[in-house]
């Protein structure tokens, strides 16, 4: 018998691998042909190549860098829920948790080829743009979006020895993701038929993209590695929230009171957040053709697996309840 010769996959980081976007971003780089490792923050079970890791203990990661030595990294290991009543956290780990990654990740002998920075479109605030494209002002509103804002500034301090680039996800949903973002919620009450739903601001409109859209788009950057650049994950199709129960109706046929919590509105609410994905085409070309009520219907036949304590370090999508 002649010489059998290893094949070794290339090998992949993603930080925040057990939160929301983490899972399919890891199900799609494992598709195509990647071995996966990642990060998880507190106490979820384990598995192979799955690390416990605060991003704040510098040391900590880098010994988690030097065991992985990573082709491809995504870092999507943050505070992303808007809400997040603990100011201290949200910078601590967005900006302090970034820098420490790519510190680490300048260390290695062998580099990776490509180093996927999640910010996130909140960082563009209330903005006046129809749709938003990458050259908009960015006019944070909140704790969160300024963590990011000031996240890409960090990231910019390593892109002369990094092959870094910087997305900017709009708002993004599937089964998974946990019930104190938006749509979840919707779908949780809609899936037990209740007779009413308390929002916040009714008259806010976004765009909602299908988290394997997400995942699609991440993979196909990481492979195409367009560093230094920044490039706004989106579908540019705002809804407005009344559209999407009216939609949730619509498959369901149950009809839902709705009603404005004053509670539930947030000071420095963004009311309109739709983003231009001209740029995001012209590098990978059309997204996955999902659109929002068949995102809806997917979450609203699945079984119930929302992920509870993720739901603070989960990658970008927002939150506007």
């Amino acid at each position: 018998m002649g010489n059998l010769t290893k094949i070794t996959r290339p090998r992949a980081l993603i930080t925040g691998l057990r939160g929301f976007t983490g899972a399919y971003l890891a199900s799609e780089l494992t598709a195509r042909g990647y071995q996966v490792f990642g990060t998880a923050y507190g106490d979820e079970p384990l598995g192979a190549g799955v690390y416990h890791v605060d991003l704040c203990d510098r040391q900590a990661l880098q010994d988690v860098v030097d065991r992985v030595q990573p082709e491809i990294v995504a870092h999507l290991a943050a505070v992303a829920f808007v809400g997040h009543n603990n100011p201290d956290d949200v910078y601590r780990i967005n900006i302090m948790g970034t820098r420490n990654l790519l510190d680490a990740l300048a260390c290695l002998s062998t580099v990776p080829k490509s180093i996927l920075v999640a910010s996130s479109a909140n960082i563009y605030g209330n903005s006046t743009a129809g749709t938003i494209t990458e050259l908009e002002q960015a006019m944070p509103a909140n704790d969160y979006a300024i963590s990011k804002m000031a996240m890409e500034h960090v990231a910019r301090l390593w892109m002369g020895k990094l092959p870094i680039f910087i997305t900017r996800p709009f708002n993004y949903v599937g089964v998974g993701q946990a019930e104190n973002f938006l749509i979840p919620k919707i779908v949780s009450h809609f899936k037990r038929r209740a007779a009413l739903i308390e929002l916040g601001n009714l008259d806010v409109w976004r765009e909602f993209s299908d988290v394997r859209s997400v995942a699609y788009a991440y993979a196909e950057l990481l492979k195409l590695n367009p560093h230094g650049e920044t490039i706004n994950i989106c579908n540019g199709k705002p809804y407005s929230l009344r559209e999407v129960i009216a939609l949730a109706e619509s498959i369901t046929g149950h009809v839902i009171e709705v009603r404005s919590n004053p509670a539930f509105v947030r000071a420095n609410e963004v009311r309109t957040l739709a983003g231009d994905a001209t740029k995001l085409q012209s590098l990978i070309g059309e997204l996955p053709a999902y659109t929002l009520r068949d995102t809806l219907s997917w979450m609203l036949t699945a079984a119930t697996t929302t992920s509870t304590g993720q739901a603070q370090r989960v990658g970008a999508a927002e939150v506007f309840n």
